[in-house]
């Protein structure tokens, strides 16, 4: 059976068997009624550098602090397994044993030895080296013939402070703590997209033949492939300093959590939490998961797709096998994708004077082209949003010269500049698809677009509500335009919600019934303050409810519709 101590000068190797209580303390053996007792027993490996046997711990690393722990195998020809998993960094280790006296064997009486017995039969001598590793992979160490004797585990950490775990059992073959990784353990990535990736992988035969509850979790980042679910937990648990470590003295308990990264009861808040699947143990931490990492857990599928990943990105996906009723995990070969380019924009090329349709997606962008072929002083560019808001930005050779948010008609003009070419950028809405007309020219008379006021709301005097009429009012502007008045009958149940999905200013009236014209005029007035024309609207329904709509048609035929009204005549007169 197993167990160990930290590195101390040999003599004081035996100081640690002593038990912890008064009594006299048995070594552990794989009895299991005797090892489940022991393991209840937290009081026997607190504090102590004891392995048990087929129970993971987990511990903690100094830089450049060797630790040591150690087991003793009762019996020859014993099979042995020891696994030694790096969290956050390479670990140097080396297991080595050392014969104990022929008495110590367990032969006697078949019964183990009070450890104030043994610890008199240990010799100081180094033992044999067994196996060595450094680097940051799980490493493991197998026989199926060990011979009886004392185990030591060195372990040392040259980089940083850094947690580890370990795992040692005389019974490998029944064990089986870890998921069994299929023939094949490769990711393969069966689909490429500009933000989605799809994986599949081959299930482990812990789950398809031992029916051992298994669940997979996948893990993205993109900066490197991760070699165990330790190491991932480390980084998404941190930042550079990990995990507080412990006080001088304290050694972990696997069996005691509030020593092994959970807050204790006098907590003072600067310890860090440990990840971990079970609800039980909820993770404890004070800094926010690194952004460029992700792990989540599919439970027992074998397919799964990445999504909302950035185009022409490189990114890592690692693939663990997690016994539900362990904890504990194995990694497939991990692998990685680049996701496909932005598909390159169509760039529109705008002519000088001619009005040009676009049409944006939701969350989309459209580009377009200006190049005068003559030189010119000024340009200006006319936009109508349909619409929602749309985004404008204009860059003259690269030069950012507009930046700005338009709703309904805007007009810009900017210096111009020999031999210039500008590119225009349009960014559609979040709420849904964009439309819009703009006009770019190097002549400034040429207006395609009628000019608007500010406020292009019209008005209702419901004083004036007849049972056969409504009047209204609406602002114009200095420039003679042409104005058209249309009305629509509607429901007495017609929303504002469905009102604004009439708001489309770019549809004119040629869109439009006959029946619903009622007259069309042309206003202007070069008092700006005075810039107001009325109308009643006549031979209505009574009681009845009408949408509203007035169109301002500029010189070059283009409209622009105000925003509806939704009136209702009276019932009674």
């Amino acid at each position: 059976m197993l167990l160990p101590r930290c590195l101390l000068p040999p003599p004081l190797l035996l100081l640690l068997l002593l038990p912890l209580s008064s009594r006299p303390q048995k070594l552990p053996t794989r009895d299991e009624e005797l090892f489940q007792m022991q393991i209840r027993d937290k009081a026997f490996f607190h504090d102590s550098s004891v392995i048990p046997d087929g129970a993971e711990i987990s511990s903690y690393l100094f830089r450049d602090t060797p630790k040591r722990y150690f087991f003793v195998v009762e019996e020859d020809n014993t099979p042995l397994a020891v696994t030694v998993t790096p969290c956050d960094a390479p670990l140097e280790w080396k297991l080595s044993v050392q014969e104990l006296p022929e008495e110590a064997s367990g032969e006697g009486s078949g019964e183990p030895e009070p450890l104030e017995q043994q610890k008199q039969q240990i010799t100081n001598e180094e033992g044999t080296e067994l196996f060595s590793y450094k680097g940051n992979d799980v490493e493991y160490f197998v026989s199926s013939s060990s011979p009886s004797g004392l185990y030591q585990l060195d372990l040392l950490s040259t980089e940083k402070d850094t947690h580890f775990k370990v795992y040692a059992t005389t019974t490998p073959e029944s064990d089986q703590p870890y998921p069994e990784l299929p023939y094949d353990p490769r990711i393969d990535v069966t689909s490429l997209g500009r933000t989605t990736v799809t994986l599949a992988w081959k299930p482990s035969p812990t789950a398809s033949l031992l029916r051992q509850p298994i669940q997979y979790c996948i893990v993205i980042n993109k900066e490197h492939n991760f070699k165990s679910l330790c190491a991932v937990e480390a980084k998404l648990s941190s930042d550079d300093a990990f995990m507080m470590a412990p006080k001088p003295g304290l050694d972990f308990s696997p069996f005691d959590f509030a020593h092994f990264g959970f807050p204790s009861d006098n907590n003072s808040g600067k310890e860090r939490g440990f990840l971990k699947s079970s609800s039980k143990f909820g993770r404890q931490t004070s800094s926010k998961p690194r952004v460029d990492l992700h792990k989540v857990c599919i439970g027992n599928k074998n397919i799964f797709t990445v999504s909302d990943l950035k185009p022409d990105t490189q990114y890592y996906f690692d693939m663990f096998a997690v016994n539900t009723n362990t904890n504990m995990s194995t990694a497939y070969i991990g692998t990685f994708a680049r996701t496909k380019e932005e598909a390159k924009q169509k760039t529109v090329e705008l002519k000088d004077g001619k009005v040009t349709d676009v049409f944006i997606k939701r969350k989309g962008a459209k580009f377009l082209r200006f190049a005068p072929v003559s030189s010119h002083q000024k340009v200006t560019f006319s936009v109508h949003s349909c619409l929602d808001a749309v985004q404008i930005q204009v860059r003259r050779d690269g030069k950012l010269l507009l930046s700005q948010n338009v709703e309904g008609v805007r007009q810009f003009q900017l210096r111009g500049k020999a031999k210039a070419k500008y590119l225009i950028r349009l960014k559609g809405s979040k709420k849904g698809a964009s439309m819009l007309k703009i006009l770019a020219t190097t002549r400034p008379n040429k207006q395609s677009f009628p000019s608007l006021p500010e406020d292009t709301r019209i008005k209702a005097f419901d004083k004036l509500r007849t049972c056969s009429s409504v009047t209204v009012a609406w602002l114009g502007t200095q420039e003679r335009n042409k104005f058209c008045i249309y009305k629509k009958e509607v429901d007495d149940n017609y929303s504002e919600e469905q009102k604004k999905r009439e708001q489309n200013q770019c549809l004119g009236p040629d869109t439009r019934k006959k029946s619903d014209k009622v007259l069309c005029k042309y206003f202007h007035s070069q008092n700006i303050q005075k810039a107001v024309t009325t109308e009643t609207i006549r031979g209505l329904q009574p009681g009845k409810s009408y949408l509203l709509d007035v169109y301002v048609i500029g010189h070059g035929g283009h409209s622009v519709k105000y925003q509806s009204k939704l009136v209702k005549t009276r019932k009674f007169c």
